[in-house]
C-alpha cells in the first residue's frame, strides 16, 4: 500500500444519516442488494432520503415490498421500490440485469450469508462463495453498461473483517476435494469481494466508476448470524470480547456504505478498502482490523476475474461486454 491512507472527519461510532447529512442526490437511481433488512434497509433509506431512486434486490419479494412501504414515508413518495433478486441463482440475476433500463448511479452489492452448513447452488457451487461473490460479480458486470452512462457511477462491495482469515481456494474453491468448513468458505467470498474491487476499479476507471469495498463493523440485530446460533459458536478470531473490530448498531454499520455509496468526500476515490468511514491500513496478525495483503493482490484480482468469468459463461449466464 503505497498511497497515504484516505480519511474523513467520520468514525466508528457516525451514522449513515450523518454521513449523508445534506448531501442530494435527486435525478441519481441506487441499487442496493439485500435492501429488506438489516445495513442494507438503511442504506437504502437514507440514499432515499436524500433524494435518490432506491430499488433494493431482494430474494423474499413479499418481505421487502413490506420494507419499501415503511422505508417510503420516511424518504419520500416513489423513492424506493422492490425487484425480485436471488444472488444465489443466476437466472434471477440475468432477469434483473436485463430488466434494468437506463444509468444506474450507485450499486451497493450488501448482501450475503455466513457460515451457512455445506449448500451447493444447482450449477454445484458453494452456497457462500455463489452468494456473496458470484452472485455480487455477475449483478455488477451485468449492469456495467448502466453503470458507465451515469458518467461517475459508484460500485461499493460490503466485505467483512473476515476477510483476514484467508485467500480465495483456487484450488478447490466449491469444497469438492477437501472437508467443507464454513468459516473458510466465508473468509474465501469476503476476500472474492475485496479482489472483486481491486479488479473492477482498474478495468472501469476509463468508464468513470469508482469501486470500493469495505468492513461494517460487528453489527448487532441483523439476520446475517443466523446460521450460526450463538456467537459463542462463531471461532475464537471472531470472539465477542475482541476490541479491535468496532462494535456498531445498523445506523453505524451502514454508515461507510453511505459514505462510499454518495459522499462527496470520497468523490473519484477507487479501488480501496474502508472501515469505520477511513481508509483501512494494512492488517496485522493478531489484530481484527484492517486490509489483508492477500484481499489486495493484483495478480489474485485478475485471475478470481477470469475464473469468474468463465463460471457465468459456463451456464450461459455472461455477459462478454461487461467482463471484457
Amino acid at each position: 500500500m503505497s498511497h497515504p491512507l484516505f480519511t474523513t472527519p467520520f468514525g466508528a461510532r457516525s451514522t449513515a444519516a450523518e454521513v449523508l447529512s445534506g448531501v442530494g442526490l435527486s435525478g441519481r437511481r441506487a441499487v442496493v442488494t439485500g435492501g429488506a433488512s438489516g445495513i442494507g434497509r438503511e442504506t437504502a433509506r437514507v440514499l432515499g432520503a436524500a433524494g435518490a431512486e432506491v430499488t433494493i434486490g431482494v430474494r423474499d419479494l413479499a418481505a421487502g415490498i413490506r420494507a419499501a412501504e415503511e422505508i417510503a414515508p420516511a424518504s419520500g413518495p416513489g423513492s424506493v421500490r422492490t425487484a425480485l433478486l436471488d444472488l444465489a441463482d443466476q437466472r434471477s440475476v440475468r432477469a434483473f440485469t436485463d430488466a434494468w433500463q437506463g444509468p444506474l448511479h450507485i450499486l451497493v452489492l450488501n448482501a450475503g450469508v455466513m457460515a451457512t452448513p455445506l449448500q451447493r447452488t444447482r450449477e454445484g457451487w458453494e452456497m457462500q462463495f455463489a452468494t456473496n461473490h458470484l452472485g455480487h460479480f455477475a449483478l455488477a458486470t451485468g449492469l456495467h453498461g448502466a453503470l458507465a452512462s451515469a458518467h461517475g457511477a459508484r460500485v461499493v462491495a460490503v466485505s467483512s473483517v473476515g476477510h483476514v482469515n484467508g485467500d480465495v481456494l483456487f484450488d478447490d474453491i466449491n469444497f469438492e476435494r477437501r472437508p467443507y468448513d464454513p468459516w473458510a468458505a466465508y473468509s474465501q467470498s469476503k476476500t472474492a469481494n475485496v479482489l472483486f474491487t481491486v479488479e473492477a476499479a482498474r478495468r472501469w476507471a476509463p468508464d468513470l466508476i469508482t469501486v470500493n469495498a469495505l468492513n461494517p463493523g460487528r453489527i448487532t440485530s441483523t439476520r446475517l448470524g443466523r446460521h450460526i446460533g450463538d456467537i459463542s459458536n462463531s471461532p475464537a478470531s471472531f470472539d465477542a470480547t475482541s476490541t479491535d473490530v468496532s462494535w456498531k448498531s445498523i445506523e453505524q454499520g451502514a454508515a461507510t456504505s453511505a459514505l462510499l455509496a454518495a459522499s462527496p468526500l470520497v468523490e473519484g476515490v477507487t479501488g480501496r478498502y474502508f472501515e469505520d468511514c477511513d481508509e483501512a491500513g494494512p492488517h496485522r496478525p493478531g489484530i481484527r482490523r484492517g486490509v489483508a495483503a492477500h484481499a489486495l493482490d493484483p495478480d489474485h484480482a485478475a485471475r478470481l476475474w477470469q475464473l469468474s468469468t468463465d463460471l457465468l459463461t459456463e451456464t450461459g449466464t455472461g455477459v462478454e461486454a461487461a467482463t471484457a
